[in-house]
Order: structure tokens, then C-alpha cells, then sequence
């Protein structure tokens, strides 16, 4: 007998990151990154891009953003030419040993944005 096909318990992931300041963090992932922006309140901001969600809560320790990163699968030779077109100075994207090629950003308060797709 055929199992009737049910739809995943689990549809995503959705990193929530800290932000030292919601308004810079918006103004990197909007103007930079080419995100919008789906929320803003004085104490929460979600933006999303192609499908990618990301959230952010205020916090005031240094330490947190620079401790936090989110790894996120993406085409990274495109987004690096958009990303420096947007002003955003990076290395190119590295073919790693484990057979994904990253571009890593690094946000205003240090949060960590890894973009890796298999090596071809």
C-alpha cells in the first residue's frame, strides 16, 4: 500500500540574528544586500530575499553579532558581482575542501553570512 504524500513538518529554517542597531542592520541588508524589508518594529526586523528570511533583535553586547553567523545556499559568483556593485568590498568566492564554494560578509556588527552552493 501507497503512503499518501503529506507535506514536510519542516518547511525552513529562519535565522535570528542580533543587531547592535535594527537601523543599521536594515540599511546594510536593504542598500547592500539587496533585501527588503518585511517588518519593522522598535524592537524586531525581519528582511527577506528569493525566499530567504532573515530576523534580527536589538541587543547591546558586542559580543553577541560577532559570535553569531548563518550559512545560507546561494548562486556566489552572481552575488558577489551585485554585492560589489553595491559598494561592498569582497574577496571572491572560495572553493572550500569540503566541496562547497562560500563568499562570506560580514554585516556592521560582525554577524557572519555565509553563501555556499556546491562546487560544479
Amino acid at each position: 500500500m501507497l503512503c499518501p504524500m503529506t507535506a514536510p513538518l519542516i518547511q525552513s529554517t529562519v535565522p535570528v540574528l542580533p543587531s547592535l542597531h535594527l537601523g543599521e542592520s536594515e540599511a546594510f541588508y536593504v542598500q547592500r544586500l539587496g533585501f527588503a524589508v518585511l517588518l519593522r518594529m522598535d524592537a524586531y526586523l525581519i528582511v527577506a530575499r528569493d525566499g530567504c528570511e532573515l530576523h534580527f533583535w536589538p541587543c547591546d553586547n558586542p559580543e553577541l553579532p560577532r559570535n553569531s553567523a548563518c550559512y545560507v545556499r546561494a548562486n556566489t559568483r552572481a552575488l558577489h558581482a551585485e554585492f560589489s556593485q553595491n559598494g561592498l568590498p569582497l574577496p571572491a568566492p572560495q572553493e572550500r575542501e569540503w566541496g562547497m564554494r562560500e563568499l562570506y560578509v560580514l554585516d556592521p556588527h560582525g554577524n557572519l553570512l555565509k553563501f555556499g552552493e556546491p562546487v560544479e
